[in-house]
């Protein structure tokens, strides 16, 4: 059992700072316009039942439309942090596919009306098959259930602070 939760939690990590602090920054930047588009739905769920999931077909409009909306409140801050960030990147990668189809529907293959949302499905695709990153709360817990599943150049690069004082050598100053 553990070493199945240490597979879901465990981020494919390149341990390169530069790599996994452009990775926090996109979790960061998707998550909060994630949170934005969650907000928006909930401020007028009937109008966007209508809108969209009636429109696409689906029953119970005003039901799935709460779905998507709190999908993206939920999922966005648990993206945002890293904490289940491949279960939360699957809902919102699902969200932005059913937002496609809708867009393909009402505007056939235009690239500008389906750009924003397969921009954000590309973004939440990464995460579910790449995880958060070193930068996460997944990979605390992955070193938490197992102390051998992250390399010790990913653990110096989480280790930020004390990694540059054991490496950095002290100085003389001189007079």
């Amino acid at each position: 059992m553990n070493s199945l939760v240490t597979k879901i939690f465990r981020p494919n990590v390149t341990p390169n700072f530069w790599n996994q602090t452009s990775w926090a920054i996109l979790r960061a930047i998707v998550g909060i316009m994630m949170i934005h588009n969650g907000l928006d739905k909930l401020g007028n769920i009937e109008s966007f039942a209508e809108a969209y999931v009636a429109y696409m077909g689906l029953p119970f409009p005003i039901f799935l439309s709460y779905i998507a909306a709190f999908t993206e409140l939920i999922g966005a801050p648990l993206l945002i942090i890293g904490l289940g960030t491949r279960p939360a990147a699957l809902g919102l990668f699902a969200t932005m596919c059913v937002a496609m189809y809708h867009h393909i529907l009402v505007a056939g293959l235009s690239i500008p009306y389906l750009e924003l949302s397969a921009i954000y499905a590309g973004c939440f695709f990464f995460f579910l098959i790449n995880g958060a990153g070193l930068f996460s709360s997944d990979a605390l817990i992955t070193n938490w259930l197992d102390k051998s599943a992250l390399s010790a150049q990913a653990k110096r690069i989480m280790l930020l602070e004390k990694s540059y004082n054991s490496v950095e050598e002290p100085r003389v100053m001189s007079k």
